[in-house]
């Protein structure tokens, strides 16, 4: 069989993989508490859930613009106008199969062939790959708790070389919940400004944030970084509705236009009675949100606690996402069983195997002295995972 040399170069989602996993283990009468998921645990709300239902009742399942609906595309703009403070017209919005998708289609648009793609570690773990299959080369700047999981403007400018293309900016942060200020991202702006490379601004996060912190979208800091910047945000994770899969773009006319013809001969369109959906998420009641926020912020401080109350993990607390990422690095030379935990995926073995809790390896995310923990499940799974993993680190030698 002949594998494509590019395909062979791409890895596998490692949040897809032990999600599956758990699932699996689940099906087959395993108590695994899964804590791998990159998605909120509550339903999609009903009101977002009777518009589909109704545009099907009404036939809506044909061919739509490539671009997405006409009225998707003005509601997208009326809400970055409103809370992010963006001025777009519909034909500068394209509605995509997801962030991710968008995200590719973005990276595909712009990036050539030793093009350079400057990505914070830890990262989210398509961020790679994308870039992989657009041949761009990856610059990775490290980041660690001391500096809440971002990147300090002089080691951005130092990683900065005539070749380099894009910066990758995800405030919230998966996989840290790193939140960029005011100041770090105005300081961003300059540096793109002055050295001409776009800023590919991953919001999808941007409505799950604690402590009174403050969401800058990059692009409303003025009128040059905004034609710079490739305003990345969707619907999946603050309504709910990763399967439905709708994320968007907003840039200027020349990118979409280019991610558009990418997108009509990978896709052709969106889902079409998904769209109406997305409306009335846009239009319709938004406590939904804050409701889930509230909920996330309690399991946040909870867990946040436990893992600090356990022998050789420490974990920050994280200012915005749903996931925690402590360092697991105070257990590596440990032994159970006879094997030894030297890196982070063993550590995620160690942790499903005797806790039966599934967790990320940090690796995954460029980080191998971390790994990821999603509060995204209710506070009864997330005690009683806890009670597991504490128990079962008891017993490392």
């Amino acid at each position: 069989m002949y594998i494509s040399e590019k395909a062979k170069q791409i890895s596998p989602s490692p949040t897809l993989a032990i999600s599956a996993k758990a699932k699996q283990m689940q099906a087959e009468g395993i108590d695994v508490v899964n804590f791998g998921a990159g998605e909120p645990d509550f339903d999609t709300p009903q009101h977002i859930k009777d518009a589909a239902v109704e545009s099907l009742a009404k036939g809506f399942t044909k061919y739509t613009p490539t671009a997405g609906t006409i009225e998707l595309r003005k509601a997208i703009c009326e809400k970055l106008n409103a809370e992010n403070g963006l001025e777009y017209k519909p034909s500068e919005i394209i509605v995509s199969l997801g962030a991710k998708h968008s995200i590719y289609n973005a990276v595909l648009a712009t990036i050539n062939p030793g093009d350079e793609v400057i990505v914070p570690a830890p990262y989210w773990v398509s961020y790679p790959e994308i870039v992989k299959m657009a041949d761009g080369k990856m610059v990775v700047i490290d980041t660690d708790e001391s500096t809440g999981f971002t990147v300090p403007i002089d080691r951005l400018r130092a990683a900065v070389t005539p070749r380099t293309r894009m910066l990758i900016l995800n405030s919230p942060s998966n996989p840290t919940g790193g939140v960029y200020d005011r100041k770090q991202i105005e300081q961003i702006a300059e540096l793109a400004v002055e050295k001409g490379f776009y800023v590919l601004s991953d919001e999808i996060y941007e409505k799950i944030i604690y402590d009174g912190r403050e969401h800058v979208s990059i692009a409303s800091l003025g009128e040059t970084i905004k034609k710079l910047t490739i305003t990345v945000n969707g619907f999946s994770k603050a309504f709910s509705m990763t399967g439905w899969r709708l994320g968007y773009v907003a840039a200027e006319q020349e990118l979409v236009d280019a991610m558009e013809a990418i997108q009509s001969h990978s896709a052709s369109n969106l889902v079409s009675f998904t769209q109406p959906a997305a409306v009335a998420a846009l239009t319709g009641p938004q406590n939904v949100v804050t409701d889930m926020v509230a909920e996330f912020d309690k399991r946040r401080k909870y867990i946040v606690s436990r893992l600090n109350a356990i022998d050789g993990i420490s974990c920050a607390t994280p200012g915005g996402a749903f996931y925690v990422f402590p360092n697991v690095s105070g257990l590596y030379g440990r032994r159970f069983r006879g094997k030894q935990i030297a890196n982070s995926d063993d550590f995620a073995d160690f942790a499903l195997a005797e806790a039966k809790i599934a967790i990320v390896a940090g690796s995954g995310f460029g980080a191998d002295n971390y790994a990821r923990i999603s509060y995204a499940t209710s506070m009864a799974n997330i005690e009683k995972g806890m009670d597991c993993l504490q128990e079962a680190v008891a017993k490392l030698e």
